[in-house]
C-alpha cells in the first residue's frame, strides 16, 4: 500500500489559482493520525507558477508525489484538483489506493465552460489580472483561517484560462467509470458545482468500485476551507476504510490456508453503498467563520 506501519499515505491536490497551502488543516490532521501527507503544487500554481499548466503535466505531478510517498496513495483533490485526481486514477490505477473527489461534480464539457473561459481571459487582461476582484471574493466567501491558508501560497491569477482550456479536453464522467479503487464524492451542500452530482456518483459506481457520496451542510465550493474539521474527518475515514480493507484482505488470504477459518469483517468508516450526510460541526473550532 506504500504505507508506513500499515497507514495509507495521502496526496492532496489543490484547486485552480490556489496552491498546496490550502491543505494545511488537512495535512496537520493526517500527520497527527500517524499518516504521511503530501500536498502538491500543480504546474502554473504555487512554487510552479512559472510553468505552463497542462493536464498531462498536472497528472505527472500527482504521479511523482505518489511515488514520493511510497508508490500508492489515497489521492484527495478539490475542484481542479478533483478533475486531475480523477484523471490520475484512470491513467495510473496501480498508484490509486482510493480517490476523494471534492467539489468537481460538473462535467468539463458543460456549455458553461466557453463563456467562463472568455470571462477568464478578459479578467486576466486587466492591469492587476483580477487581483482586487479575487481578494474581494476570497474575503467575502472564505472563513478567516482559510483565507490565511490560501494567501500563504499566493494566487495564480493568470492560470485560469489555461486551466479551463486544458480541462475541457478531459472527460471526468467517462474516467470515473475506469479504475477499481474506492471513491468518495464530497460536496458542500451550497456548492454551485453540484450540478451533476448524481451522474458522477453513477459513473463511479459503474466501475464496480465502492463509492460514497458525502455532502457537508453549510459548506460551499471550497468545502475543505469552509468546514475543515468535517472535511478532514471524511479524509480520515476514507483512509481508515482503505486500511481496514487491506487488513481484511490479508486475513482472508491467511484464512484461505486454514480450513474453516472465517476472518471477521474489519471494514471501518462508512458503509459501501450508503450516501452519508454528516451532522454539522459548527462547534468544532475552525469550522466557524
Amino acid at each position: 500500500m506504500g504505507a508506513e506501519h500499515g497507514r495509507v499515505p495521502v496526496v492532496l491536490v489543490h484547486g485552480a489559482r490556489t496552491s498546496r497551502t490550502m491543505w494545511r488543516a488537512q495535512v496537520g490532521a493526517l500527520e497527527r493520525s500517524g499518516r504521511r501527507a503530501l500536498a502538491v503544487d500543480l504546474p502554473g500554481h504555487g512554487a510552479l507558477r512559472g510553468e505552463s499548466f497542462t493536464l498531462a503535466a498536472a497528472v505527472a505531478a500527482v504521479a511523482r508525489a505518489v511515488d514520493d510517498v511510497g508508490g500508492r496513495a489515497l489521492v484527495v483533490g478539490l475542484s481542479l484538483g478533483g478533475y486531475v485526481a480523477i484523471e490520475h486514477r484512470a491513467q495510473r490505477p496501480e498508484q490509486s489506493a482510493g480517490l476523494v473527489a471534492a467539489s468537481c461534480c460538473t462535467d468539463t464539457a458543460s456549455p458553461l465552460r466557453r463563456p467562463w473561459l472568455r470571462a477568464a481571459r478578459w479578467i486576466e487582461s486587466w492591469p492587476d489580472s483580477g487581483e482586487r476582484l479575487n481578494r474581494a471574493l476570497v474575503d467575502a466567501t472564505v472563513p478567516r483561517a482559510g483565507r490565511a491558508d490560501l494567501a500563504e501560497g499566493g494566487f495564480a491569477l493568470d492560470a485560469m484560462s489555461a486551466v479551463l482550456a486544458e480541462t475541457g479536453r478531459c472527460s471526468p464522467l467517462d474516467r470515473l467509470a475506469q479504475g477499481r479503487s474506492p471513491v468518495w464524492v464530497v460536496n458542500g451542500r451550497l456548492d454551485h458545482f453540484r450540478l451533476q452530482e448524481g451522474a458522477f456518483v453513477r459513473s463511479a459506481r459503474a466501475s464496480g468500485a465502492p463509492v460514497r457520496l458525502v455532502v457537508l451542510p453549510g459548506a460551499k465550493h471550497l468545502v475543505s476551507l469552509d468546514a475543515p474539521v468535517a472535511f478532514s474527518r471524511v479524509v480520515l475515514e476514507a483512509a481508515d476504510s482503505i486500511e481496514a480493507d487491506a487488513r481484511a484482505a490479508r486475513a482472508r488470504s491467511a484464512g484461505a490456508q486454514l480450513p474453516g477459518a472465517r476472518p471477521a469483517d474489519e471494514r471501518g468508516g462508512v458503509g459501501d453503498d450508503d450516501d452519508v450526510v454528516p451532522e454539522p460541526l459548527e462547534r468544532r473550532g475552525r469550522d466557524r467563520p
